[in-house]
């Protein structure tokens, strides 16, 4: 599987070409090239600060940037993988709280492709063999590793013993690879998703989830003590409340906690799992004060982010215009619950042709003033016929989000979601990098 990535810088661009070539063979699962990379580069995953390593379908990069807000405001120094990046490939990797620079972003991604030219390895065990590298290289007090589609074949599961491990939101997306036939292991579409997640989970090192369905948890539960690795569950270990604050508790005790500055519900259970997996832990010490502060402090873009002013936005008047990344189900339901006490939207998307094209509109319902549909950059998009079935008014199309904001009627507020991929081309464009 083949990633979007350009950048302006020709050395990073040099590598990432290469990255652009990197073909895996169909069918190929499974950590031995990852592990045989690593090891020619001589294992730095073994030499890394205390890692706290997420999972889950959705709320896992929201879940790492609480948690880097809530160390970081503790003090601490922290390296921060998540994925994908929205405008630049250095999002990925930040070390020490300051996104990768590009000369050594450059001769990671060398280091890493020559070490490994004869390996066949993909985009992604590239990208986390430098990861790697850079984290092991740099001092820091912390790691918080996001990982990738999955779990348990994902390239940054070769990690031995995390300090604690979490998984967040769990639900439909990346079928295509998730759910591919296998004997062994559960068939069921979301109790497979559940296991791929939870094959995160290392001996003896705590695994912090949120409440699921309990076929899902079961699911959860016998991964993880087939590894050994003792589950900590929302509603049974550790409990959260949320309305004007959050109400935290667990056997250490009682926290109240903010609310988080980005929009939605699902962000303060998002907070709470990450407060969860700070409490579950023994490494790192964090505060409550520390945790509170944190949480005010977190930004994490194209989440429910309001688009401030900028050449797009200039181009939607007086109109709030809502930018979210959402692509599944799970998320159309955030959106939908975020939106539901406000006016009807305008509805922008475009969504890649591998994603339920009901995941968005689906939700929405009649909530939708309008639907445009433009491409996704640099990817097969849906189609506006595609989502005809979910839409109880007509579609329309643009060729791209200025055309579609210059066409809308006068009044209305906007969302621009279906795919991160989108969501990084509309903040290049309005001018709102993420830093």
């Amino acid at each position: 599987m083949k990633d979007f990535a350009i950048s302006e810088d020709p050395a990073v661009q040099a590598q990432l070409d290469r990255l652009g070539e990197l073909t895996v063979p169909q069918g190929r699962l499974g950590l031995e090239t990852i592990a045989a990379l690593l090891d020619r580069l001589g294992n730095p995953q073994r030499h890394l600060p205390p890692v706290f390593h997420v999972a889950g379908t959705n709320g896992k990069g929201s879940t790492c940037t609480y948690l880097r807000s809530m160390l970081e405001a503790q003090g601490l120094t922290v390296h921060t993988a998540t994925k994908p990046h929205l405008v630049r490939y250095n999002e990925r990797i930040r070390l020490a709280g300051r996104l990768i620079e590009n000369d050594l972003l450059a001769a990671l991604l060398a280091e890493a492709l020559d070490v490994g030219e004869d390996l066949a390895p993909s985009f992604f065990e590239v990208t986390t063999a430098a990861m790697f590298l850079a984290f092991a290289r740099a001092p820091a007090d912390a790691c918080v590793i996001e990982t990738g589609l999955g779990g348990r074949f994902d390239a940054t599961n070769v990690l031995e013993a995390p300090a604690v491990c979490g998984i967040a939101t769990l639900g439909l997306d990346h079928e295509a690879f998730l759910l591919i036939p296998e004997a062994g292991v559960p068939q069921e579409p979301l109790a497979r998703i559940a296991f791929e997640k939870a094959c995160i989970a290392k001996p003896g090192v705590p695994l912090v989830t949120q409440i699921y369905p309990d076929p899902i948890a079961a699911t959860i539960a016998e991964t993880a003590a087939a590894r050994s690795a003792p589950v900590v569950r929302r509603g049974r270990d550790w409990h959260a409340s949320i309305g004007k604050t959050i109400e935290y508790h667990d056997a250490q005790g009682a926290l109240s906690l903010p609310l988080p500055r980005l929009p939605g519900t699902h962000q303060a259970d998002n907070v709470a799992l990450a407060v969860a997996i700070l409490r579950h832990q023994s490494a790192i010490t964090v505060s409550p004060d520390a945790m509170a502060r944190g949480i005010a402090s977190a930004k994490w873009p194209a989440r429910l982010q309001q688009l401030g002013p900028g050449p797009l936005t200039a181009l939607a008047g007086a109109r709030t215009i809502w930018l979210d990344g959402g692509h599944n189900p799970d998320a159309g339901l955030a959106i939908a619950r975020h939106l539901a006490d406000q006016p009807p939207v305008h509805v922008i998307i475009g969504m890649l042709a591998n994603k339920d094209p009901g995941a968005i509109l689906r939700p929405l319902g009649n909530h939708a003033l309008s639907v445009t549909i433009v491409p996704a950059p640099g990817h097969d998009a849906h189609s506006p016929a595609a989502f005809a079935p979910f839409s109880a008014i007509a579609i329309t199309s643009a060729p791209d989000v200025a055309a579609a904001l210059a066409a809308l009627p006068p009044s209305g507020d906007v969302l621009i979601t279906g795919s991160l991929y989108l969501a990084g081309d509309i903040l290049r464009r309005n001018d709102e990098v993420p830093d």
